[in-house]
């Protein structure tokens, strides 16, 4: 009988023994002495790849004796695996094709894509010029430190190249850095390796300060140049109404963009907030417009009364005029006097200028904010 090579996949299977035993190999954590922790390399992209590898003693083969056969893809399941998890997941997309490659010194290595959303805290305080960290923490807590330790293949330098070559640069983010920190958490009585990915993205402002920005900065321009301006109460009155619907507007606009789950208000929710408390000035003007209002016409009534000369029909009249005189000389005291207008010219330049000059430090502690 012609002799029998060993040259085919299944002789390594064979002698591996994976075809005959009973799952302990896929249970158990391949160690060879006890007290010897096992070694887990991590690598990780930002293309949503996972890439897990580690060292099983006990699947090892030389492939003299298997035609130079070298390495070999089996089911996750074949030998045992290390479970990791994903601290802030909220959920995760896995591809269903779980497969491993095993090298003849009892190497594993498994790669898996997968799509995971995860939750970060956002600090907003600079929106639309800030810059977000979003951490991916791993780590295994079946197994302590003692039996199992994790740690980086690659540096963090060479992780973010290749990250940088494989994300998307016409989004709403930029990617900007990428660093690592490894140490061990506490829990009850073991101490759990983790390893932690923070990846840093800067947001892109360009669309905001077309939509936001640049309308709210309109709106406050139009607002001071009214104010400021030689038009009549009426016609402020009028563009102060227009200008609190407008920044009423960009202010739900604002709330439609940021997330409820930050701590600190925008710089420019403030600044939209600044621009509507211009309703104070509306209700000053707008109260000095009715007393001028009321004031002349009561000065006109009582002028009218006492130049106008006796005729028959005021004699007819005595009586009734007397009592309008009483009315009058009782409101007196409520009418608009010359020193009265005086306090209210005054009060509305200094609401004025101060609206003027508090706009001005509000401007430059957002350019101070957002320059650094």
């Amino acid at each position: 009988a012609a002799p029998r090579y060993i040259c085919t996949y299944y002789d390594v299977i064979e002698y591996l023994n994976i075809s005959s035993h009973s799952k302990l190999h896929a249970h158990i954590l391949p160690k060879t002495h006890w007290k010897e922790p096992m070694e887990v390399v991590v690598d990780f992209m930002l293309i949503a790849i996972l890439s897990v590898e580690w060292t099983n003693t006990f699947a090892t083969w030389d492939p003299r004796d298997f035609c130079n056969i070298s390495k070999i893809v089996l089911p996750m399941d074949s030998f045992w695996s290390p479970p990791i998890f994903i601290l802030e997941r909220v959920n995760e997309q896995k591809s269903n094709l779980e497969y491993i490659a095993v090298t003849h010194n009892g190497t594993f290595n498994t790669t898996l894509p997968f799509q995971v959303t995860l939750t970060c805290s956002l600090i907003i305080l600079k929106f639309p010029f800030d810059t977000q960290t979003c951490n991916v923490s791993i780590a295994s807590f079946l197994y302590p430190v003692t039996d199992l330790s994790m740690k980086v293949k690659r540096t963090p330098a060479e992780m973010l190249v290749n990250s940088q070559s494989f994300f998307l640069t016409d989004g709403e983010w930029k990617f900007t850095n990428l660093s690592i920190s490894e140490y061990l958490e506490e829990i009850e009585d073991g101490q759990f390796p983790v390893i932690t990915y923070m990846i840093s993205m800067e947001r892109r402002p360009t669309l905001y300060i077309l939509n936001l920005i640049l309308p709210t900065c309109a709106l406050y321009l139009l607002d001071m140049a009214v104010l400021f301006g030689p038009s009549s109460l009426e016609e402020k009155i009028s563009f102060q109404i227009s200008i609190i619907l407008g920044s009423s507007m960009l202010a739900v606009i604002l709330n439609n963009m940021l997330p409820t789950s930050s701590n600190e208000p925008p710089i420019i929710g403030t600044f939209l907030l600044m621009i509507m408390a211009v309703l104070d000035t509306f209700f000053l003007l707008h109260h000095q417009h009715k007393s001028l209002r009321l004031g002349k016409a009561f000065r006109t009534v009582q002028q009218g009364m006492h130049t106008e000369p006796p005729t028959t029909t005021n004699q007819a009249m005595k009586h009734p005029t007397k009592r309008t005189q009483e009315k009058v000389q009782q409101t007196k005291p409520y009418w608009e006097t010359p020193e009265q207008d005086t306090v209210l010219i005054v009060l509305e330049k200094v609401l004025l200028y101060s609206h003027f000059f508090l706009s001005l430090f509000f401007f430059a502690v957002i350019s101070i904010k957002w320059s650094n």
